[in-house]
């Protein structure tokens, strides 16, 4: 088994959890600052409801976790086929870029959120992931 495969994949667990809080810190200091609180939610409402009612910059952070629990699964499942015997250094590597694409996606999306850097760092996020399931689906047929 190549255990240096799920570090990349451990690393973006971590940050997502990163965003999380980040996300609930700028969310909740907003609200504080609105003077609202839990009595003021309504039953069954969802962070989502906040759309509208509270500044773009403080729902990009929320954008940027749900995207991190979209694609980023299919991530996850690579890096686990990947850490079958026959990967390497490659792609570890590529598993790493991944990691530091998705990243500065996400510091993008949740502080400046232009959308054609967005856009130029999904695609190249999304082209590194189509290598290592490429990869993936290589090293599991040969």
């Amino acid at each position: 088994m190549n255990k240096a495969m799920p570090t990349p994949a451990a690393v973006l667990a971590i940050w997502t959890l990163i965003v999380l809080i980040w996300m609930a810190r700028t969310r909740f200091a907003h609200l504080a600052r609105a003077g609202l609180g839990a009595k003021d939610a309504t039953p069954g409402m969802r962070g989502c409801d906040l759309e509208g009612r509270v500044p773009p910059d403080v729902m990009w952070k929320s954008h940027n976790y749900s995207h991190l629990l979209e694609q980023p699964t299919l991530f996850y499942a690579v890096c686990l086929m990947l850490a079958l015997p026959n990967s390497g250094l490659i792609d570890v590597a590529l598993g790493w870029a991944y990691v530091v694409l998705r990243v500065v996606h996400s510091l993008w999306q949740c502080t400046v959120n232009t959308i054609p850097t967005r856009i130029r760092l999904f695609a190249l996020s999304t082209l590194t992931l189509l290598a290592l399931a490429v990869r993936a689906f290589y090293l599991s047929v040969i």
